[in-house]
């Protein structure tokens, strides 16, 4: 048996003994996992930095601060969340019990990535706990120092049966995917999704897919430039552009391309000094292949800004690219780098155009003081996520569904839809062996009558409080006795003709 087929099989019997259903095990887990956080600190940092360049500063902002916050909302609303939900009824109904339980589905599979190791790897496996799951938690190979920190430091403060971490490489993850989960979640690119699912299919295993995509971002000429271009600089080049959402090209004007161009210069320079490959806030490319893979993207671009690199430390600074065509090769792909586009267009009406042409992308980014602009590109576009005047902050929203749409993704998470993503949303109805008198108008045989009345309780879909259930009670109570005077109406009339033809 191998290490993969274990893990799994350990995590399954641990959910087994019904431990992680309760409602004080999980908060006490999650607490468990926020004092991991917050101690283990210096560990996460420096695993960061070995692996992304990530400064000091840059880890609790990018990666720590958010999963605290996520970690406090699950634990403060928990109880709220698990709860049975109250669902409106028909009339047939209103006397039952008819409720929402959310049940765990099982052993989850949470594949992380490397671009924010932490956020995306443990953020899921927040939903997961919180809703009641076994977890088999798989990071990145590819950001390996943030792997072995996890290894080493999660199984001392969670439930290790349940919550195991599994590292390694490519071969690692194919034995694990060849296992039986409940549920798989896996953040990464298209290409390995496809994989994931195909595996997942031959157990019928439902995918949480956070893909990416290119984000595009539209600046409309009715907006601060300034203010856009830097919230834009700032998007971009964070996590030095390895960043699922950032903001992948810009489409705007031919009239405004120089006034960006300057704009998001004279922010680079303010956020990474003159020379940003010796600020410590600017990252590096993961790997030299993804080094590789984005100097090749670069063949054939204009380079107004930047440009600077150093293979021997995997940098590239910050670049903004100008007079790009839509055939372009950096155009054919999610760059996932510090490498920015520009794109000119004569309107709005082109934008929109120009991005319903393409896969739906997992962020929109539109820059405008037009309200009506706003609504209306989010009602002619579709993404996995909008956001209007800035970039990258719906991620911090918990309140908000996280996810993709098509070619970017499927299913979401954050709050309480992560949790209600790794729940089993389980219809439940509860009735009691009375008021029998109801259910005539099911039962053979079927006639007219019986179907007007069903179509009246069947149809008639109510929400009361309490005193409107009494009084509706109160009438079915006179429907039923109704429907039984006229049911025995009719059978002493039966009687009666039944009798008459045998006197004859």
């Amino acid at each position: 048996m191998s290490r993969e087929q274990k893990a799994v099989d350990r995590a399954r019997k641990a959910f087994l003994t019904g431990r992680s259903k309760s409602l004080e095990y999980r908060i006490t887990q999650l607490k468990n996992l926020l004092r991991f956080v917050r101690e283990r600190q210096n560990e996460i940092t420096e695993g960061l930095k070995k692996d992304l360049g990530r400064s000091e500063g840059g880890t609790p902002l990018y990666e720590t601060l958010g999963l605290e916050s996520e970690i406090n909302l699950a634990v403060k609303y928990l109880k709220e969340w698990a709860a049975p939900r109250p669902v409106s009824k028909s009339m047939m109904t209103i006397s039952d019990q008819v409720y929402i339980q959310p049940e765990p589905l099982g052993v989850v599979l949470v594949i992380g990535a490397w671009n924010y190791p932490w956020a995306v790897t443990i953020g899921p496996l927040i939903g997961a706990i919180a809703a009641g799951n076994a977890a088999v938690i798989k990071p990145s190979e590819v950001s390996s120092h943030t792997s072995k920190v996890m290894e080493d430091f999660l199984p001392l403060y969670l439930d290790k049966e349940l919550y195991p971490v599994v590292t390694g490489g490519v071969t690692e993850t194919q034995e694990l995917l060849k296992q039986r989960f409940d549920h798989i979640f896996y953040t990464g690119n298209g290409t390995v999704a496809k994989i994931i699912m195909e595996a997942a299919a031959k157990h019928l295993t439902p995918t949480t897919l956070e893909l990416g995509g290119k984000s595009p971002c539209y600046i409309d000429n009715n907006c601060d430039l300034a203010i856009a271009c830097r919230r834009i600089a700032w998007g971009k080049y964070s996590n030095c552009g390895q960043t699922c959402i950032a903001p992948d090209y810009i489409l705007c004007d031919p009239s405004m391309q120089d006034r960006v161009i300057e704009e998001i210069k004279k922010n680079i320079k303010d956020f990474y000094t003159e020379d940003p490959q010796k600020c410590l806030d600017y990252g590096r490319i993961i790997n030299q292949r993804h080094f590789k893979r984005l100097m090749a993207l670069l063949e054939g671009s204009t380079v107004a800004v930047g440009g600077e690199n150093d293979e021997s430390e995997c940098y590239i600074g910050p670049t903004v690219l100008r007079d790009i065509k839509p055939d372009a090769k950096v155009m054919q792909e999610e760059i996932f780098g510090p490498l920015l586009p520009i794109l000119t267009v004569s309107s709005a009406d082109e934008a929109i155009k120009f991005i319903n042409q393409r896969e739906k992308p997992l962020a929109l980014y539109i820059f405008t003081s037009d309200n009506k602009l706003i609504k209306r590109m989010i009602a002619e576009t579709s993404s996995g996520g909008v956001v209007a005047n800035d970039c990258l902050m719906h991620f911090s929203v918990s309140s908000l569904p996280f996810g993709g749409v098509g070619n970017s993704g499927m299913g979401h998470y954050h709050g309480k839809y992560g949790f209600d993503n790794l729940s089993h949303l389980r219809g439940c109805l509860i009735k009691q062996l009375k008021m029998e008198g109801v259910n005539k108008m099911r039962y053979p045989p079927h006639t007219a009558d019986k179907l007007g009345w069903a179509r009246f309780f069947i149809l008639k879909h109510v929400d009361f409080g309490s005193l409107g259930r009494m009084v509706l009670l109160a009438l079915m109570a006179v429907f039923v006795a109704v429907i039984l005077q006229v049911t025995d109406y009719y059978t002493h009339c039966a009687w009666l003709i039944q009798s008459d033809i045998k006197s004859i």
